[in-house]
């Protein structure tokens, strides 16, 4: 496999085979593979849980987070500290 890279990640490989973090150009790229591999892997899992949620909403099990229920939340946790602290007003 022959790999072009463009003159900033050429110098980039250059710079991190000086540093010594690794032996070769190979290792430099397998590493990028590898962290390219786990990101689009979580990419997958977070489309996978997006899409059960968005489910669960048109399904009517779940809500879409607004402003409206946000704000609604956001009350109701001062009402309940108000209830704790004593002061129902």
């Amino acid at each position: 496999m022959n790999v072009s890279l463009p003159e900033d990640l050429d110098q980039f490989v250059t710079d991190q085979l000086r540093e010594g973090g690794y032996n070769n150009q190979s290792e430099i790229v397998r590493e990028g593979l590898r962290l390219l591999r786990s990101r689009l892997e979580k990419r997958r899992r977070l489309n996978a849980a997006l899409d059960i949620g968005f489910a669960d909403v048109k399904a009517g099990r779940k809500k879409l987070l607004s402003g409206e229920l946000l704000d609604d939340i956001a009350e109701r946790g001062r009402q309940r500290a108000r209830t704790r602290s004593g002061r129902n007003a």
